[in-house]
């Protein structure tokens, strides 16, 4: 048996190690390492509630929506406010197209490069693969940047800019949205989904919405060349790489829900393991602090009586990411999680044969695209202009309030308490935090961890290229771990 340190990773964002023990042809263990600290849940501390919404969206370039707007729910719920209808529109297009955005660039630009890598030159699919996908000269990367940065506008118009826009509130959005600004929006939604149904699907994104089973993914394959589409270039070269085989972790899937609507969310939340959806309840959230460079590692805490001291020396620890735990189990987070709890039959089908696993990750990823687009079509025809978009409140000098949302990668979860009118405690817990982490008390190891076994080793590889598959299949974002 060998041991060997994968990293730093590049096109992750963040720094991030892998340790791996080898054996044979493939990973025997894995233990996943955030070797970098930025401590914001300790600068929250002391600064009066609403700076939270200037600090928490600077935690990460890329996820800065989903992070305001776990800090404007937290917030909400310390305020007792209520958000008008138009302002839950607002919010749930800011967040979709960030999310959106967030799918279509890890596609592109983190994930499919790694198949034009060398060590694939042998491979007969390998030539047309690398035209296509190859990082910075790919000819995918040439056409999709110009739709990502066209679609991106729509942040302009709803938030100002992006990121760290302070446009999401506790009550809503500080931006009202006119006729003239909802015309802008569909000029933008239609071109991008121009961009998703000419390149990513080759099909309307009605007909790939309409997938209910894997005989209907497979009758629309079977109708169209493999590379005639982004989407089934990917199916292509999954199969040929046998990645649904590869990179199964607990197949147990939380989501929190996300984006509210009249009598609950588009995506529902709850607990799936086994065939079986539970209810969530965020009580039985605890971070175990068992293998951090933490202090105060008594025993796992609610993010309410959370505590984030860092301790370099922590005897035992080998990562700066907390293990966050759901009534002491590991769970998954992402597109799949949330695609199987709210009951996607192709999703749960995949599931059910081969776990949650590399190609079922991306697929998720790219059918959730699909579907949020063609709300976001919806959303902005339901807005009423002229009617409020933000309620107002204050915050109480004592008390306490959380917020739970879905971010692209996942589960995102922000706690706050107050006494005399300053953040007495701010704790956050980020999707890659769920996926990323370490080993608990009784020894369980992560999501990843737990994925990377039994990922193989080709000859001569230093950085296998299996576990760059796997790693990237969940779209970590190191910096949000380790916030």
């Amino acid at each position: 048996m060998s041991r060997r340190v994968v990293g730093p990773f590049n096109r992750v964002e963040g720094d991030l190690e892998v340790h791996l023990d080898i054996e044979g042809d493939s990973v025997n263990a894995a233990w996943v390492v955030s070797p970098l600290y930025r401590g914001f849940e300790q600068i929250l501390t002391g600064k009066k509630p609403q700076d939270a919404l200037v600090y928490t969206p600077r935690i990460c370039g890329i996820c800065s929506v989903a992070q305001s707007a776990a800090a404007a729910a937290a917030l909400a719920k310390l305020q007792g406010l209520e958000v008008p209808r138009n302002g839950r529109l607002a919010t749930n297009l800011v967040l979709a197209c960030e999310n959106v955005a967030d799918h279509l660039t890890h596609f592109y630009l983190f994930f499919m490069p790694d198949f034009a890598r060398e060590i694939y030159a042998g491979e007969p699919w390998f030539t047309e693969a690398a035209i296509r996908f190859k990082a910075q000269s790919g000819t995918a990367t040439a056409q999709f940047l110009p739709a990502r940065a066209e679609f991106l506008h729509l942040m302009g118009v709803l938030a100002g800019k992006w990121p760290h826009s302070l446009a999401i509130q506790p009550g809503g959005t500080t931006r009202g949205v006119e006729l003239r600004d909802q015309t802008r929006i569909k000029t933008l939604l239609f071109s991008f989904r121009r961009f998703l149904e000419t390149h990513l699907f080759g099909d309307s994104l009605e007909a790939v919405c309409s997938w209910r089973n894997v005989a209907d993914l497979e009758s629309w394959r079977s109708q169209r060349p493999p590379a005639s589409s982004d989407f089934g270039h990917f199916l292509h070269l999954a199969d040929q790489l046998d990645l649904e085989n590869m990179g199964r972790a607990c197949d147990r899937f939380l989501s929190y829900g996300v984006y509210p609507q009249d009598g609950g969310h588009l995506f529902t939340p709850g607990v799936w393991h086994e065939g079986v959806t539970a209810m969530f309840d965020p009580g039985w959230i605890r971070e175990d602090l068992t293998s951090s460079w933490m202090a105060h590692r008594d025993e796992p805490r609610h993010p309410f009586s959370g505590v984030t001291e860092p301790d370099a020396d922590a005897p035992d620890g080998y990562t700066w990411c907390k293990a966050p735990r759901l009534a002491g189990d590991v769970v998954e987070v992402g597109a799949l999680a949330r695609q199987v709890v709210h009951g996607h039959s192709l999703l749960r089908e995949l599931v059910s044969h081969s776990g949650g696993n590399v190609r079922s990750r991306v697929i998720a990823r790219l059918l959730e695209a699909a579907r949020v687009l063609l709300e976001m079509e919806r959303w902005v025809d339901e807005i009423e202009p002229g009617s409020p978009f933000c309620s107002h409140g204050k915050s109480p000098a004592e008390g306490q309030g959380f917020g739970t949302i879905e971010a692209a990668r996942g589960s995102l979860g922000h706690w706050i308490q107050v006494d005399q009118g300053k953040i007495q405690n701010y704790q956050i817990v980020s999707p890659t935090t769920w996926n990323f982490s370490p080993r608990d008390a009784a020894d369980v190891p992560g999501a990843l961890e737990q994925a990377l076994v039994g990922a193989p080793v080709r000859d001569g590889e230093v950085d296998p290229v299996a576990v760059q598959h796997i790693v990237r299949s969940f779209d970590p974002c190191m910096v949000c771990t380790v916030h």
